[in-house]
């Protein structure tokens, strides 16, 4: 079993920056790829966005595309998702995700799931 606890979350103003963490424990990191979901209020979690996923590659969604970036450190069994030119539309709660082997976009592919880490942007 894995689990996935996110960090990072809080309240910014737009064109402003935040770095999100997601460290996992419980079993090996390195084979998992790890994504990055969104979930507007009101909505359940079938209903999660894709934001990023990186295994041996990244991909990303294209409105985060040139501002956001995902990374991973397995020495430290963290995945990062770094938001830059935070917009008020970004505003959701961000939840990070684990599968094996390789990169998905729908969040059914994903077995593990954190808590998620509420962004708030500001105008």
């Amino acid at each position: 079993q894995l689990q996935l606890v996110e960090s990072g979350g809080g309240l910014v103003q737009a064109g402003d920056s935040l770095r999100l963490s997601c460290v996992a424990t419980g079993r090996s990191f390195g084979s998992y790829a790890l994504g990055w979901f969104r979930q507007a209020s009101g909505e359940g979690a079938k209903q999660r966005q894709f934001v990023a996923a990186i295994s041996d590659v990244t991909v990303y969604e294209d409105s985060v595309k040139g501002r956001f970036t995902i990374s991973r450190d397995n020495a430290k069994n963290t995945v990062y998702l770094q938001m830059n030119s935070l917009k008020p539309e970004d505003t959701d709660v961000y939840y990070c995700a684990a599968r094996d082997l390789w990169n998905a976009q729908t969040a059914a592919a994903y077995k593990y799931w954190g808590q998620g880490t509420q962004v708030t942007v500001s105008s």
